[in-house]
């Protein structure tokens, strides 16, 4: 049996319009926020929800950097640890792209420059520099758009030789060049486990010849 298809039409036919948002309280100021919401939204029936209360975790937003060089065909990833893999069992040093969250007033490629020069030494032009996509991490609860840019690099000019990141915000960061094949055979094994590398390489392994 043929099952039709679904006009573009009714593909996300609301908006931010179709939201009404009638508190947000502030649960915990830290350094990161939760605010608590109480909404209601348009339901697919035509009728609107009732009053719904739901937690946000408000992190800010962040940017990732894909630094690749397209002429020897080599990623730069990073190292460093992290806490939230420890709950769930997994190897809290994880391998990742450079990455870093908004201070006040930055724009993404501002961003993307910094974290660079803090994360890896990398001395980045805006010219270096183009945007892959935003995506949301985890619309569900959190709050976090994630920026994401590919980095033209030269991996000549990469020393893997010292450590980076700021001591003021206990960074402690190690430096890994390897080649994209190698970079997806890791994801494959699953030694890259954080969401934002693994949307990257997957974007690289569909895009690098056209790079």
């Amino acid at each position: 049996m043929t099952k039709s298809i679904s006009p573009i039409s009714r593909l996300l036919r609301f908006t931010e319009n179709d939201v009404k948002v009638s508190a947000i309280n502030t649960k915990y100021q830290g350094f990161f926020k939760l605010n608590e919401y109480q909404l209601s939204h348009q339901l697919f029936s035509g009728e609107t929800s009732e009053l719904i209360t739901r937690e946000v975790f408000e992190r800010g937003d962040a940017v990732v950097v894909v630094a690749y060089d397209k002429e020897a065909d080599m990623v730069l990833l990073i190292e460093q640890f992290r806490p939230g893999a420890l709950r769930s069992g997994e190897q809290p040093w994880m391998l990742e792209f450079i990455a870093g969250m908004f201070s006040a007033n930055e724009s993404p490629v501002n961003v993307a420059m910094r974290e660079a020069q803090e994360e890896a030494g990398l001395h980045l032009s805006v010219n270096d520099l183009t945007p892959i996509m935003k995506y949301l991490s985890s619309p569900g609860g959190m709050s976090e758009c994630i920026h994401l840019y590919l980095a033209d690099i030269n991996v000549s000019q990469i020393n893997i030789d010292k450590t980076y990141g700021l001591a003021n915000e206990h960074e402690d960061i190690i430096l890994h060049l390897i080649s994209r094949e190698q970079a997806l055979t890791l994801l494959s094994q699953g030694k890259i486990t954080n969401a934002a590398t693994i949307i990257g390489l997957q974007w690289l392994a569909i895009n690098y010849k056209q790079l």
